[in-house]
């Protein structure tokens, strides 16, 4: 948890310099795309918060009002920021319209290096976030990574967009906003890609089959195991939960079905799979 934690905390200082410079640069440049390229890193500030308090909160143990810990705040918060992404957006494609319509002076040509910064900087916080959130299986960390590389991208097209306005002078005043528009489309689909995994860890949705093919082949290969027949899995934050039937011979003692029971508990939490808790269920084979 700890790096996830430095992780989303550095995003938040890289994005609260990065948003500053921008909206100040994009207001003296005339760029409108900077500027709402600004608004969006700002937004990035605060999904970086709630992923940061999201992962902080999924961290605490159980305790008798949360039995089963609290590893939904983590995916709540990957819902939360995917719908900063979208809300981001609204706004940036709402003032890009309105700035299409209305005519302005064409970007500064020092617009261009700011923006070569933020590309730069953006994706290489992207690629660290994301590298984090796939360690730690993190949902919230990972939308958060697509945050920094939507980013990105709506600086690449801001950087397309003044370039077009500057090579081609007048009458192509508006074209960083046309290139902010266009990004929005890219936004929106992150957006989407995003809530739909987050929606699922929230609605208790089944881990993926090879995580289910996984813990079964674990479970197997513990002696006095004949089979395993139900086998449900959710994740809840960054771990597993799951409850797991063991078929067993019809003959075996309570105490020798407890104890199988037991080692597969054990086998399964030592797997490299990130599992938090496991509920083994015994099954005789002639039942």
């Amino acid at each position: 948890m700890g790096r996830g934690l430095f992780a989303s905390g550095l995003a938040i200082m890289v994005n609260g310099v990065l948003a500053a410079t921008k909206i100040t640069t994009g207001l003296v440049g005339n760029s409108y795309a900077l500027v709402a390229d600004g608004i969006e890193s700002t937004a990035d500030i605060f999904s970086s918060i709630v992923v940061w308090s999201g992962i902080k909160i999924s961290s605490r143990p159980p305790d008798s009002k949360h039995p089963y810990g609290h590893g939904k705040a983590e995916s709540i918060a990957g819902v939360v920021v995917a719908l900063f992404l979208l809300g981001a957006a609204a706004l940036i494609a709402t003032q890009s319209i309105r700035e299409i319509q209305t005519p302005h002076h064409t970007p500064e040509w020092y617009t261009l290096i700011v923006l070569g910064i933020v590309i730069a900087t953006k994706g290489s916080l992207s690629r660290f976030v994301f590298k984090v959130g796939s360690t730690l299986h993190s949902i919230s960390l990972k939308g958060d990574a697509w945050h920094h590389r939507s980013d990105a991208i709506t600086s690449s097209a801001a950087f397309v967009g003044i370039s077009v306005a500057l090579i081609g002078g007048e009458g192509y005043e508006a074209a960083d906003d046309w290139a902010a528009l266009l990004a929005c489309v890219v936004i929106v689909y992150n957006g989407i890609h995003l809530l739909r995994p987050a929606m699922d860890e929230v609605m208790d949705a089944a881990a993926p089959q090879d995580v289910e093919d996984e813990v079964r082949r674990v479970a197997k290969e513990v002696a006095g195991v004949v089979d395993v027949e139900k086998c449900r899995i959710r994740k809840s934050g960054v771990g597993l939960l799951m409850d797991i039937h063991v078929i067993v011979d019809g003959d075996t003692s309570v105490k020798e079905g407890h104890r199988i029971g037991h080692v597969v508990k054990e086998r399964l939490e030592q797997s490299p799979l990130p599992i938090h808790d496991v509920v083994v269920h015994i099954e005789p084979d002639d039942f």
